[in-house]
């Protein structure tokens, strides 16, 4: 922690030399017209006085007017060379606003690039990058929001789009009561998993627009992970897994209805991955201030350039759709687990995908 507070204060002391050394150049720059101008009036005056036209005499041009067309012409010369002058930082502040109105209308493929002289200074380097990260996430924002509509409308369509199909077979007088009975499963099957997913939406958008977490009291984890095991008990008996509950008794202080989201949702994952006959394991450790709860289950190793797009919403491994599953859960997950202050992460060890959430005991 002190590390980290020592290289802010460096980082905070560059961008005040850096910003100082900008003024600085600005400064210098104004001074020079001024000098020039100032220098430039000077010479006019001593040349007219050499050359005998400025004189006491009435005849000729006094000093006052002289005076005075200097002062004018010096100031319409320090205008014009400052507004020359002007056009080296103006260069980029314009490329800057053109770079922001392509972003404002849509376009997150422009980047901005500087030219010339002052670009190279470490200030306007720092702008630089800053806008062109800016444009690289609206990227990938706006790719997201894309697949996200794209999925979404895909796992909507599809139990649709069955109980339709399956709404007309019934419809038909020749369909034996076996087969009735079979399509009224199956339409209550795709109703179900239809009804899940709307809740999945509602619950991600529940905790998506929380910033602040409420309803916290303490309760007993333990009981709550295996009251969520319990909850899923017909699943994992018709796969046939074996089942490792390895901890003791923990109490946290959090959100139970969230936390228990986390746990219900971890161990469906892992009971839809596993193979028939294959292995649950539940731990939990205590590391001082918090708990590290791990859910692993025998199965396919997840891609490591894949182990962090799976939390994004209806990011799916299966991209044929063929598994069950809306790619919603792990997005409700990796929010709940911001919301308490935690981590989640995904490895593989000993033939085990395993997800690891770390939690402070008091939230």
């Amino acid at each position: 922690m002190r590390k980290i507070r020592i290289d802010k204060i460096k980082i905070d002391r560059e961008k005040s030399r850096s910003y100082f050394s900008l003024t600085l150049l600005f400064a210098v720059l104004i001074f020079v017209v001024l000098l020039a101008a100032i220098a430039f009036s000077t010479a006019l005056v001593y040349l007219f006085s050499e050359t005998g036209v400025i004189s006491g005499q009435d005849d000729e041009i006094s000093i006052g007017t002289v005076v005075i067309c200097m002062i004018g012409f010096s100031i319409f010369f320090g205008a014009t060379f400052s507004l020359l002058l002007a056009q080296v930082p103006l260069k980029p502040m314009k490329r800057f606003v053109r770079h922001m109105n392509a972003l404002a209308a849509g376009n997150f493929k422009t980047r901005l690039k500087f030219r010339g002289a002052l670009p190279n200074h470490k200030l306007i380097k720092e702008i630089e990058n800053s806008v062109n990260k800016l444009a690289e996430e609206l990227e990938k924002t706006e790719m997201l929001r894309s697949d996200f509509i794209n999925n979404f409308s895909h796992e909507f369509k599809t139990p649709i789009v069955s109980i339709a199909g399956l709404a007309r077979l019934l419809n038909n007088s020749d369909v034996s009561e076996e087969d009735r009975h079979r399509y009224l499963s199956a339409i209550e099957d795709e109703s179900r998993r239809l009804a899940t997913l709307a809740t999945n939406i509602l619950n991600l958008t529940k905790v998506e627009s929380q910033s602040i977490l409420t309803d916290v009291s303490v309760f007993n984890l333990s009981e709550q992970i295996r009251s969520s095991v319990l909850l899923l008990e017909n699943k994992w008996e018709r796969k046939q897994i074996d089942l490792q509950l390895d901890f003791d008794e923990y109490s946290i202080r959090a959100n139970e209805e969230l936390l228990k989201e986390i746990w219900i949702n971890l161990i469906d994952n892992a009971i839809k991955f596993s193979p028939k006959g294959g292995t649950l394991a539940v731990s939990i450790k205590d590391l001082g201030g918090e708990y590290a709860v791990s859910v692993a289950n025998t199965g396919a190793e997840i891609p490591e350039g894949e182990r962090e797009s799976i939390f994004k919403k209806f990011y799916r491994l299966d991209k044929s759709h063929a598994s069950e599953g809306s790619g919603v859960g792990l997005a409700i997950v990796q929010k709940i687990v911001e919301l308490h202050r935690g981590s989640i992460v995904v490895g593989y060890y000993d033939g085990m995908v395993t997800f690891t959430v770390t939690l402070p005991k008091n939230s």
